[in-house]
């Protein structure tokens, strides 16, 4: 049991270390502008209160990247719709507090129903189409429910195309008044999908879905049931980007029917892209890059900014093909190489 315990510690010590981190980050930060750490907890800091913002958007964004490197990196499926999981999510949520007052709890069994049921529209297509030919299909899936949420008919519960606005958040989580709470809620979430989808990539059913990515005629060939393990996929990335939206309908004053359009898709890949596409691990690095990155940007340059982004971006799928994390997997064991042999030279 301690062997295990010491494996699991060694193994995974520099997640540890930057999960304890972020734990203390809202505190340390407020040390720095004169806070204590009471005073940052009673929600009353002010640049405290702001990372701590910044830092939820991060693990949303975080978690709805991750559900689209299952689908995509590990299993293989291009989607052009997924932005449409994280929608019904959000405003799903919205609707359900605003115009029907679900508690909760409800609403988070009612989001999982949804992200069941959209996983499996998008399953229907899945023995017919492959490639292209099912990004193009996801994408009219996806486009359509855009077309839904932004219509006057619907205007009284989606907002049309203003967005949703007047939410009303529990008052438990609501991050107004309990934002480091929201940010705790936030950063424990994204964990546990994390640990649960390093958990399924690691399993035989997650080793099919790689070898499916890798070759499916040569899987069918083996006797698997494509099919089926693609589907399993797909309800856990639905699931995950719906959770994903649930966490941005509670934190943001207004669900925007951006969330809903093929940018916000694009979004998705440009992370994954950026992390590094199949390693889990990399949807967080990127996310945390993303975010920063544009924050910092329009900040300081303002409209301008979207051509600066645009052109690291390009910079970094032709320089950094495998994203950062995957090129550092690469590359670590001529690191490894490079060290060892400094230090040789120094003894000798």
């Amino acid at each position: 049991m301690q062997k295990k315990a010491f494996s699991f510690f060694h193994n995974n010590r520099a997640s540890l270390i930057v999960l304890f981190a972020l734990v203390l980050l809202p505190f340390i930060v407020g040390l720095f502008e004169g806070a204590s750490p009471i005073v940052v907890w009673e929600n009353q800091g002010g640049i405290s209160k702001f990372v701590e913002g910044l830092g939820i958007e991060i693990f949303i964004l975080a978690l709805y990247a991750l559900s689209y490197d299952l689908i995509f990196g590990v299993t293989g499926l291009l989607s052009f719709g997924h932005a449409m999981f994280f929608a019904v999510g959000a405003y799903l949520t919205g609707i359900a507090l605003k115009s029907f007052a679900l508690s909760l709890p409800a609403v988070i069994g009612l989001v999982f129903l949804a992200a069941i049921l959209q996983a499996l529209l998008f399953g229907l297509v899945l023995p017919r189409v492959k490639g292209i030919t099912f990004a193009l299909v996801t994408l009219g899936m996806a486009s359509m429910f855009h077309i839904i949420v932004t219509s006057s008919e619907l205007g009284n519960y989606t907002g049309a195309d203003v967005g949703l606005q007047g939410v009303m958040v529990p008052s438990f989580i609501n991050p107004a008044n309990e934002r480091l709470r929201f940010y705790f809620v936030a950063l424990v979430v994204l964990i546990l999908i994390y640990l649960l989808y390093q958990r399924f990539v690691n399993s035989p059913t997650g080793r099919v879905c790689v070898a499916i990515r890798e070759n499916e005629g040569r899987a069918k060939m083996l006797g698997y049931n494509t099919f089926a393990f693609k589907l399993a996929a797909l309800m856990l990335s639905s699931f995950a980007a719906a959770l994903a939206g649930v966490l941005h309908a509670l934190y943001q004053p207004i669900v925007s029917p951006n969330v809903a359009d093929l940018s916000f898709t694009v979004t998705a890949l440009l992370i994954v892209l950026i992390g590094g596409v199949g390693t889990l691990s990399g949807a967080l690095i990127g996310a945390f890059v993303y975010r920063l990155l544009d924050f910092g940007l329009r900040r300081y340059i303002g409209e301008n900014a979207s051509f600066i982004t645009g052109t690291i971006y390009v910079a970094f799928v032709l320089f950094i093909p495998y994203g950062m994390v995957g090129t550092w997997r690469l590359k670590s064991f001529r690191v490894a190489q490079g060290w060892r042999r400094l230090l040789a030279a120094f003894k000798t």
